[in-house]
C-alpha cells in the first residue's frame, strides 16, 4: 500500500473516531455540564440535538462541496474547525454558548464525514475498498464501546470540559497532515469545477432533513402532538419540493447516477432499517435490563460487550465476506443476524441469553455497515463520491433517531418498551426487501472490473 494510501486510510479513521468518540461521550457529561452551568434539563438536550440538526442537515451539500473542491480539502476544513469548536465548548460560560458552539461543530462534523468516505474512494479502486471501510466501521465500533469509559474517567477527574479537549490534539495533527499531503492522481476534468452548487435544492433537502430529525428526536420525551404532525408534514412537503426541482436542475445537488440508482437506493434504506432496529434495540434495551432484569449500570455495560466486540471483530471478516460471496448474499446473512439479535433479547431474562443476542446485534449490524457502504460509495461515480458519502452519512443520521422515535411510540400505546423489540426485528426483516436488488457475485465482478478500468490503476 502507498504512503498516501496509508495516510488516507488513517485519516479516515481517526476522523471518524473523533465524531463517533464525541457523541458517546458527551451523554456521560451532561449531567455533569447541567449543575455545573445551572440548565435546565431541555437547554442540556439541545446540546445533543443542536448538533444533530445541524450535521444532518447539511452532509449531503457538504458531500458535494468535495466533489467540487476535493475531499481531502473539506476534511481539513472539517476536522479543524471540528476541534476549534471542541475548544470553545470547553471554555465556554454558559449553556447558550454550548448549544450555540455544538450547533458550529455540527456544521464542521458535516464538512469532516462525507469527506471520510470521499478520500477513500478516491484513493482505493472500487473492488479494494472493502477492508478500508472494515477498518473504518470497526474503529467506530471501538469508540462507540470505549466511549462510556473514557467519558467517565475524563468527567470524574477532570470534569465536563476535559471530553471536549479531547478532541483537539487529533483535529489539529489530521488538519495539518491532510493540508501537507497532497493526493496524486491526474488533474480533474475541465468541467468538474464549473457546474454550478445547488444552493435552492440544498436549502429543501436541509429543511427537510432539520424538520424531520427534530420531530423524531422530540417523539420519545413528549409523543405525538399536532407539532409532531406538522413537522412531519413540512418534512414531507419540502421532500416533494425538492424531488420536483432536482428534475428540472440543470446541475442537481443529486445527480441522476446516485438518485437514479436502483443500487444506491437500496443499500441506503438498508442502512436506515438496520440502524433504525440497531439504536431501537439498544434505547429498548437499557430499561429492559435495569428496570425489568434489575441489572445496574456496569452489568447492563457487561451483558452488552459482546455486541461491540462482534461489531469490531467481525468488520475486517464482513469485508472477506463481501469479496468472496458478493454483497447481495451478505447482507441478507447480516440482516437475518441482526433480526434474530434483536429476537432474542425480546425472548431473553437471563445474562448469558442477553449476551447471546447482543452478540448477534453486533455481528449482524457491523456486515451491514460494510457491505452496504461499499456498495454505495463503489456504485458512485467518482465525481460523486461525496454525495454518496453524504447521503450515507445521513442514512446513519436518520436511522437511529426513526428507531428511538417507533419504540417510544409502541411503549406508548402497548405494554411496556419490550413489545418494541418485535417490530424492530421487523424493521431489520423489511430491509432484505432491498438486499435483493444488491448486486451479486457475478454483478460484483463485473462492476468491479468497469470501475476498475474507469479508475485507471489497480491495487498496488
Amino acid at each position: 500500500m502507498s504512503a498516501h494510501r496509508r495516510v488516507t486510510v488513517a485519516s479516515s479513521v481517526i476522523g471518524a473516531v473523533v465524531v463517533a468518540l464525541d457523541g458517546t461521550v458527551l451523554t456521560i457529561a451532561q449531567p455533569t455540564l447541567q449543575q455545573d452551568l445551572h440548565a435546565s434539563f431541555a437547554e442540556v438536550q439541545w446540546t445533543s440535538t443542536g448538533y444533530l440538526i445541524a450535521v444532518a442537515s447539511l452532509l449531503v451539500f457538504a458531500g458535494r462541496l468535495g466533489d467540487r473542491y476535493g475531499h481531502q480539502r473539506l476534511f481539513a476544513i472539517g476536522v479543524l474547525g471540528f476541534g476549534a469548536a471542541s475548544a470553545g465548548i470547553g471554555v465556554a460560560s454558559g449553556v447558550g454558548w454550548v448549544i450555540g458552539l455544538r450547533v458550529v461543530q455540527g456544521v464542521f462534523g458535516a464538512l469532516l464525514q462525507p469527506a471520510t468516505l470521499g478520500m477513500l474512494r478516491a484513493a482505493f479502486p472500487p473492488d479494494r475498498l472493502g477492508m478500508p471501510i472494515a477498518w473504518r466501521t470497526s474503529a467506530i465500533g471501538v469508540a462507540a464501546a470505549a466511549g462510556p469509559l473514557v467519558g467517565g474517567v475524563l468527567v470524574t477527574h477532570l470534569g465536563w470540559r476535559s471530553v471536549f479537549f479531547l478532541n483537539v490534539v487529533p483535529a489539529l495533527v489530521l488538519g495539518v497532515l491532510a493540508l501537507a499531503v497532497r493526493p496524486p492522481g491526474p488533474p480533474r476534468s475541465p468541467g468538474a469545477g464549473r457546474a454550478r452548487l445547488d444552493l435552492p435544492g440544498a436549502a429543501l433537502l436541509a429543511l427537510a432533513l432539520a424538520c424531520l430529525v427534530h420531530t423524531l428526536v422530540g417523539v420519545p420525551e413528549h409523543g405525538w402532538s399536532a407539532s409532531t404532525v406538522l413537522g412531519l408534514l413540512t418534512a414531507a412537503c419540502a421532500g416533494l419540493l425538492l424531488v420536483r426541482h432536482e428534475r428540472r436542475a440543470a446541475d442537481p445537488l443529486l445527480p441522476p447516477d446516485v438518485l437514479g440508482s436502483a443500487v444506491v437506493g437500496a443499500a441506503l434504506g438498508i442502512l436506515v432499517a438496520a440502524s433504525a432496529a440497531m439504536f431501537g434495540t439498544l434505547f429498548v434495551a437499557s430499561y429492559v435490563l435495569q428496570g425489568e432484569l434489575g441489572m445496574d449500570p456496569l452489568r447492563t455495560g457487561l451483558a452488552a460487550l459482546p455486541g461491540g466486540v462482534a461489531m469490531v471483530l467481525g468488520a475486517p471478516v464482513a469485508a472477506v465476506l463481501l469479496r468472496r460471496y458478493g454483497a447481495r448474499r451478505t447482507t441478507v446473512v447480516a440482516l437475518t443476524l441482526l433480526a434474530l439479535g434483536v429476537l432474542v433479547l425480546f425472548r431473553s431474562s437471563g445474562a448469558g441469553a442477553v449476551g447471546g443476542g447482543f452478540l448477534l446485534l453486533g455481528a449482524g449490524f457491523g456486515t451491514v455497515m460494510v457491505t452496504a457502504t461499499a456498495v454505495v460509495v463503489r456504485h458512485a461515480a467518482a465525481e460523486s463520491a461525496g454525495v454518496a458519502g453524504g447521503l450515507q452519512q445521513t442514512a446513519m443520521n436518520v436511522g437511529p433517531v426513526l428507531g428511538v422515535a417507533m419504540a417510544a411510540t409502541l411503549a406508548a400505546v402497548t405494554d411496556g418498551l419490550r413489545t418494541a423489540l418485535p417490530v424492530l426485528a421487523g424493521t431489520a426483516v423489511v430491509g432484505l426487501l432491498g438486499a435483493l436488488k444488491l448486486p451479486d457475485l457475478g454483478d460484483r465482478r463485473a462492476t468491479g472490473t468497469r470501475s476498475l478500468r474507469h479508475h485507471g490503476g489497480s491495487e498496488a
